[in-house]
């Protein structure tokens, strides 16, 4: 299989060494053991830390969707009504996931190039609509944007929507993700992205009212969020543990927070305002219209127009550069750096730009 040596796809991200170190250790046997209940313990701790808040914290094995799909089903009951905001493929499509779990959905829409702003229709909708729950993304990868959420969290608030779920997978740890003063009632995180481990865990914030949604449905499945809610304190958890994993992202988080989150924070902004500054200098269009948030996770590019998105990745590749495509009706028009995690690095990203910019030259 081939390797890239430049990898800036928006992730799984290059997995940081002290992460791989961490599944080479012997554990012995999960969730028989006092260590493993240490460890998710210290996890935990480690993700409230980083997400500044005091609501509990539960880690799931499998990756950040397994998060989006459980805590969808573990709260809402078929009828319920989910009013989606939504500005690209991941904000619409957590509503179509609603529906998909039986739940009356209502959107309030943006072009996939915007980031959510005026909040008037959205205010317009809660008082028609009466929602139990507002859905939110906050990074949205495929269209490199990052949406202001405290005023929308502040709404939803003094609204008295009950439930605010907000897909932070490609935020957390690169951005300021603060479930408690945004209102979130479930704020789902992943670990593949700036995190920078492997995508077998994924993690979510979890508000009293949302734990307590959660013991009305009573929803039972693999995915499912209550059997999390006292499942450290009664040493029993609804499946077997995987040790390396939770070690895993014990240790990437733990990387996040040595680094200290401003420090990490600001190494994020800095990488992608100079990407974008280069992106710009060198002619190539920026996909996120004027006025609209970029996010600092994550840039997408138009494909130029004169060659076809595949050709343009061969190119790349050939290079050594491995890039990302999008999705939806995104697909083939845009593609996408990822200067997260560990690939928030000034070095890696000017070498991505010096090719980039020489291949933007070659075209005809």
């Amino acid at each position: 299989m081939e390797t890239y040596p430049i990898p800036l796809v928006p992730g799984p991200v290059r997995v940081r060494p002290e992460v791989l170190a961490a599944y080479g250790r012997d554990f012995g046997s999960a969730d028989l053991e006092e260590e493993f209940f240490a460890l998710y313990a210290e996890t935990t701790a480690r993700l409230q830390r980083i997400l500044q808040t005091r609501a509990s914290v539960v880690v799931w094995q499998g990756e950040g969707m397994m998060a989006l799909w459980g805590a969808l089903k573990s709260v809402l009951s078929p009828g319920d009504r989910v009013l989606a905001v939504a500005t690209g493929v991941y904000g619409y499509g957590i509503g179509e996931m609603a529906a998909a779990a039986g739940a009356e959905v209502r959107t309030v829409g943006l072009d996939y190039d915007r980031t959510i702003g005026d909040l008037a229709a959205v205010a317009q909708a809660i008082g028609e609509f009466r929602p139990k729950m507002i859905t939110a993304v906050h990074c949205e990868t495929p269209s490199g944007t990052l949406n202001p959420l405290a005023d929308l969290g502040r709404l939803k608030h003094e609204a008295g929507v009950p439930l605010f779920y907000v897909d932070a997978v490609s935020s957390v740890g690169g951005a300021p993700v603060l479930p408690d003063a945004w209102y979130i009632d479930l704020c789902l995180g992943g670990s593949q992205k700036c995190l920078a481990a492997l995508p077998d865990t994924c993690f979510l914030s979890v508000s009293e009212a949302a734990w307590e949604a959660a013991a009305q449905v009573r929803y039972a499945g693999y995915d499912a969020l209550l059997p999390f809610r006292d499942a450290l304190a009664r040493r029993l958890f609804p499946y077997t543990p995987c040790w390396q994993a939770t070690s895993g992202l014990h240790a990437a988080a733990g990387a996040v927070l040595a680094e200290g989150l401003e420090a990490c924070f600001a190494r994020h902004d800095a990488v992608a305002a100079h990407c974008r500054e280069r992106l710009a200098q060198a002619g190539f269009a920026l996909f996120p219209a004027p006025g609209a948030v970029p996010s600092p996770t994550v840039t997408a590019v138009r494909v130029p127009e004169n060659i076809a998105w595949p050709e343009w990745d061969r190119r790349l590749r050939r290079r050594g550069l491995v890039v990302g495509g999008s999705y939806g009706p995104l697909a083939g028009k845009v593609f996408r750096l990822g200067h997260m995690g560990t690939q928030a690095d000034r070095g890696l990203v000017d070498r991505a730009l010096d090719i980039l910019e020489e291949e933007r030259r070659a075209l005809p």
